[in-house]
């Protein structure tokens, strides 16, 4: 069956039952909440994209972290890497080179939580400071600190946010305009997608101290809503946000993302085709794809997956819209996590997932491979 006939037959037959399913590791129990069919051209393997960046072999930069979620560069060219797990960060240099920067107190990974997303300051040359998500014992938490070789005080800055052993969100990203945005889960609580009030299901956008960014749609830190679990996040030139987002048994997906849109979860999973809810650009079935990272460079997008175990490019068309997907490195990794674009715009990092309790770790799992763009 082609990818678009397999759409059009699910979508066919879709029924409404709504059940906390897994994020990153497959099926739940559950049926598919929408009722709309895929408009994504179908995908091929291939080894690049017609007028696109290609990538070259492969090579593992580091071997021996556990579950490195989150990878953020400073300046110089050093990246600072998330285990969600162990609640270590981690320096790792260019050539390869691993240091321990240390435990973050207060962290309590379960499943799928523990730490997760980090930011460094656009300012961090002036001010030394980095952002952190983690799970704690209540809730998910936004914490800063001061780093400058070594970890200072925490400061927590967003909590509140919901918390459980799957759909925890954990993204940050600084955008374009100088603020940072979270992307949040709905922790297996459907109705909190919907409900403005809540921090779950959303995707945040704040100042640097954690209040409400100038221009937020209501008032409130949300930026979008009707979210099931975003994360990724990344811009292009003309600072457009796209997203990655885990569904539920049927559609993951890739949305633009725009001021105080509503991307329709628990209503729909997939194209809706609803006027209150704003549709996906693309859309994979959850067997092909599981979206966590997400990078722009060389005119695509592109998706590290999870249980699709492969690298996904996504041409962008400069307008907004995406073109043909493009699958890498189908199974030759396992689980990938974390994709981002390097500083010198040459290569792209990327993590493996292997030791997370859902994938089969090889040799030297879980590492981080550098991929040429060409």
């Amino acid at each position: 069956m082609t990818f678009l006939a397999k759409r059009v037959v699910v979508a066919a037959g879709a029924a409404a039952v709504l059940l906390a399913g897994c994020s990153d590791g497959g099926s739940g129990q559950a049926g598919p909440s929408g009722t709309g069919g895929a408009r994504t051209p179908a995908p091929v393997p291939s080894s690049g994209a017609t007028g696109t960046a290609r990538l070259g072999e492969p090579r593992t930069l580091a071997t021996g972290l556990e579950v490195p979620w989150a990878v953020a560069f400073l300046p110089g060219g050093d990246a600072l890497v998330t285990e969600r797990d162990s609640g270590d960060l981690v320096r790792v240099t260019p050539q390869g080179r691993v240091s321990r920067v240390g435990r973050v107190p207060g962290v309590q990974p379960r499943s799928e939580a523990g730490l997760l997303g980090v930011a460094v300051s656009p300012r961090y040359e002036q001010d030394r400071t980095i952002y952190l998500y983690y799970t704690a014992a209540e809730d998910n938490r936004v914490v800063r600190a001061r780093y400058d070789g070594g970890l200072g005080q925490f400061r927590p800055i967003v909590t509140g946010i919901p918390k459980a052993g799957n759909h925890n969100g954990g993204r940050l990203a600084f955008g374009p305009d100088g603020y940072l945005y979270i992307s949040t889960g709905e922790a297996g609580q459907v109705e909190l997608s919907q409900n403005r009030e809540s921090l779950g299901g959303k995707i945040l956008r704040v100042t640097g101290d954690g209040r409400p960014a100038p221009g937020n749609p209501f008032g409130t830190r949300v930026w979008s809503y009707g979210h099931r679990n975003v994360q990724g996040l990344a811009w292009d030139r003309e600072r457009r946000l796209f997203a990655t987002e885990f569904g539920q048994n049927t559609f993951d997906e890739i949305n633009r993302i725009e001021r105080g849109r509503n991307y329709g979860w628990p209503e729909v999973e997939g194209v809706g085709n609803r006027r209150s809810f704003t549709d996906p650009l693309l859309t994979w079935s959850t067997a092909e794809a599981s979206p966590s990272g997400l990078a722009i460079a060389g005119g695509s997008l592109w998706a590290a997956a999870l249980r699709g175990e492969r690298l996904w490019q996504v041409p962008l068309d400069g307008k907004g819209g995406v073109g043909r997907p493009v699958a890498h490195f189908d199974g030759r990794y396992g689980r990938l996590r974390a994709v981002v674009a390097a500083p010198d715009g040459r290569s792209l990092w990327v993590t493996t997932s292997n030791h997370d309790g859902r994938g089969d770790p090889r040799e030297g799992d879980d590492r981080i491979l550098v991929i040429p763009l060409r």
